[in-house]
């Protein structure tokens, strides 16, 4: 059996992003820690039949994670110790926000066995730093990535927005060339999606900003993946590219439907068949569970069938390698190009799919078009 993930879900922020729809909220002493209690008795807690898979991948996701203490992080990752059997060449990620942690607390992180940092510099423009309330500037960025190196991260992953309000062709190109030239091992890039009742919708709705435009977009997300390419990282999902070798292993795992197992608040988790179930959203909705000797799982969903199969196609297809659709037969006893033939030929005329044998795969231009794509063959 594939090994499994787990994601841990940090809810607490310095500030809140006008575009953010994540189960996140205002950093408040006492209540993290009560909050790292909460999880701590989760994860000791947690149902015997989890404890069978071994795991090699652990996610700090949020929020912040990097705003809890090296103490703090030090005793959760102390109980997934104690608790699953962790690879010891695990990769353990966790996410940062420029100026959310000191060159000592870096190093306390990386003394602790986290040997990757996902790195939400999001932009270099002060300016739309600002607009989206971002809390750090881009002296920050050059900073924190400076004291990551030299507590010796060498797996760095950097989140990049393109689509931003008034956000201009050449400010995209310098964000990338910023980007390249420190040259993180992995990138994640996203469009920027206009979330409603985010303080972002609040302000295009209201006139304050001028509604992104869709077309720069994707000549902004064009332009990347070739630069990118071009300085030999390779575009191995819609939306990452990396340096050989440094592929986001936890993520993966989401995409080619191994199990993972989440704790938090709104965490997340597939058995890696057909069973999925989810956390209290709430912060304090979740806390007061634990505390009351209550599961915080709210939601639970036996997948059918057809869904397995759906999510087989439109998560898999997210990574560039495509889905081979002799393993797909032999996994759901469907030919995949029978069943979804029309499509198929309709999406290969306009270049978006493309077959080598039996894998099928996005193209480039797919990847900009894919949930037209995945909508078709769910």
């Amino acid at each position: 059996m594939t090994p499994a993930g787990i994601y841990i879900h940090v809810p607490f922020c310095k500030s809140r992003c006008s575009y953010c729809d994540f189960a996140t909220g205002l950093y408040q002493t006492e209540l993290a820690e009560r909050y790292v209690q909460a999880l701590v008795v989760d994860l000791q807690t947690t149902r015997a039949d989890e404890l069978s898979r071994s795991i090699d991948t652990v996610y700090f996701g949020g929020g912040t994670p990097s705003m809890l203490s090296s103490d703090q992080i030090e005793r959760i990752l102390a109980v997934v110790h104690g608790r699953f059997q962790i690879d010891s060449k695990a990769e353990v990620t966790l996410e940062i926000n420029p100026g959310s942690a000191t060159k000592t607390k870096l190093r306390e992180f990386r003394a602790l066995g986290i040997n990757r940092a996902s790195f939400g510099a999001q932009t270099f423009h002060d300016d739309e730093l600002a607009r989206l309330g971002r809390s750090h500037n881009a002296g920050d960025i050059l900073r924190t990535f400076e004291y990551l190196r030299a507590a010796n991260f060498d797996n760095v992953s950097f989140d990049l927005i393109a689509g931003l309000p008034r956000q201009t062709m050449v400010q995209w190109q310098e964000n990338v060339e910023r980007s390249l030239g420190l040259r993180p091992e992995h990138l994640s890039f996203y469009l920027l999606e206009i979330h409603s009742n985010t303080p972002l919708a609040q302000h295009i709705e209201r006139g304050l900003q001028p509604k992104p435009d869709d077309d720069l977009a994707a000549e902004m997300y064009k332009w990347m993946l070739e630069r990118a390419c071009n300085a030999y990282y390779e575009h191995y999902e819609i939306s990452n590219l990396c340096l050989p070798g440094f592929e986001s292993r936890h993520n993966t795992k989401y995409w080619q439907g191994d199990a993972y197992y989440g704790f938090g608040c709104s965490a997340h988790s597939f058995d890696g068949r057909s069973l999925r179930w989810s956390n209290e959203r709430d912060v304090a909705a979740y806390v007061n569970a634990i505390e009351n000797k209550r599961t915080p799982i709210v939601e639970q969903i036996q997948l059918s069938d057809d869904e397995r199969r759906a999510e087989a196609v439109f998560l898999g297809m997210r990574l560039m390698r495509g889905v081979d659709t002799r393993e797909y037969e032999q996994s759901f006893g469907v030919d995949l190009r029978i069943a979804h033939n029309e499509d198929l030929s309709r999406f290969y005329e306009a270049g978006l799919i493309e077959f080598d044998g039996e894998v099928l795969r996005l193209t480039r231009a797919g990847a900009l078009m894919s949930n037209e794509v995945f909508a078709a063959l769910a």
